[in-house]
């Protein structure tokens, strides 16, 4: 059973997320020989003010 974890920043769409998972699942599925239905996709999204890049709230960045 294939695990993918992916963490991002919140703001994507219902639609780009359902794409995101579509794709991943498409590509382990390819390159594991995993049947889609085996393999778990998890989003892990973050608020802006959850996460930095050196030093740096996201939310903070201009």
């Amino acid at each position: 059973m294939p695990l993918v974890h992916i963490e991002l920043i919140a703001g994507r769409s219902e639609e780009q997320l359902k794409d995101l998972v579509k794709d991943v699942t498409n590509a382990v599925t390819k390159n594991t020989g995993a049947p889609a239905e085996h393999v778990h996709v998890v989003l892990n999204e973050m608020q802006t003010n959850r996460y930095a890049v050196g030093g740096v709230l996201k939310s903070d960045e201009k």
